[in-house]
């Protein structure tokens, strides 16, 4: 071989040798890199590019929703009360408790971990859990509104491509319910009201199931739905029977946790005009109507349709 030859085939040799060592870098890099995200209290974080092990308490329904199964899944009471909707998605993932004790979280093994709001990782609990794994609070004030907080749970696990499509298929979903409504139902009210312990509370027209109705399906807003929400410094208020007795609601939307209350053999509960129309829907603690999220806010448009249009 002369030496122009042994040049030339050696060259070759050496370019492929570096593109197939590139390749292998970039192969690495892409599954089992980092990617530096600033999350909503300004921490630089270094976030898996691919997690694993995710821990996002409360969180649940968005990372479902895009194909992440958490390594726990929230609970309070030692697990005796879950998110009973997610059931069938979160099958074999084991509880933890909602404060997210540091013991527990270690020994979940997490590569990920996602705080949905400031007040999780203050007084310096978020040097403690950043210790254990990448620690990302996802957007969470009071101007946050479920999209925006799904799209960032869904940055944090580099899904957004996913998260955009399920927001495509739900937005469909809303605009299909909404003409039914229209149709079906037009220029009808509703309002949804938890009962535990024999106390009534509505929830607020900026936050859960009150956000569906109102905003995405443009069911009427009752006044005293308004007037409570304007006092809201929670999703959900306190009400007694006697303001009650003013819902001018066509339908009610009854989360029952106590199915034995009093107040609903008193005479105020029974002459509520939805009440004496048979126009309230119950639903237990395992429905999705506490909650908040993409499956969460599919199964309540279920619900709605197959309660008022049928």
């Amino acid at each position: 071989m002369n030496k122009k030859r042994l040049f030339t085939t050696t060259l070759f040799i050496a370019m492929f040798m570096l593109a197939f060592l590139a390749g292998c870098s970039n192969t690495s890099s892409s599954n089992n890199g980092t990617r530096e995200l600033k999350d909503s209290m300004g921490h630089e974080v270094n976030v898996p590019t691919t997690p694993k092990r995710v821990v996002g308490s409360y969180l649940e329904d968005y990372l479902v929703s895009v194909g992440v199964k958490p390594v726990v899944q929230w609970s309070v009471k030692n697990g005796a009360s879950t998110q009973e909707y997610l059931k069938k998605d979160l099958k074999g993932v084991p509880t933890i408790d909602y404060a997210l004790p540091y013991e527990a979280v270690t020994k979940a093994k997490p590569d990920l971990i996602l705080m949905g709001t400031d007040s999780q990782v203050q007084n310096g609990k978020y040097k403690q859990y950043e210790k254990i794994a990448p620690t990302y609070v996802v957007k969470n004030d009071d101007k946050v509104g479920w999209r925006a907080q799904f799209l960032d749970v869904a940055k944090a696990v580099n899904k957004t491509a996913k998260a955009k499509q399920v927001l495509k298929k739900y937005d469909n979903k809303v605009t299909s319910a909404r003409s039914e409504l229209k149709q079906k139902a037009p220029n009808k009210s509703a309002a949804v009201i938890w009962v535990t312990n024999n106390q009534a509370f509505i929830v607020s027209d900026k936050s859960s199931s009150g956000t569906l109705l109102y905003d995405d399906l443009k069911l009427k807003e009752p006044s005293l739905v308004k007037e409570v929400s304007n006092k809201a410094t929670a999703d959900w208020s306190a009400v007694s029977l006697e303001k009650l007795a003013k819902l001018d609601a066509d339908y009610i939307f009854l989360v029952n946790s106590d199915k034995g209350a009093d107040m609903f053999n008193d005479p105020v509960w029974t002459n509520i005009s939805a009440v004496k129309d048979h126009h309230v829907y119950q639903y237990g603690n395992d429905s999705s109507w506490q909650y908040k999220g993409p499956i969460a806010y599919t199964q309540m448009i279920n619900n709605v349709l197959s309660d008022i249009t049928k």
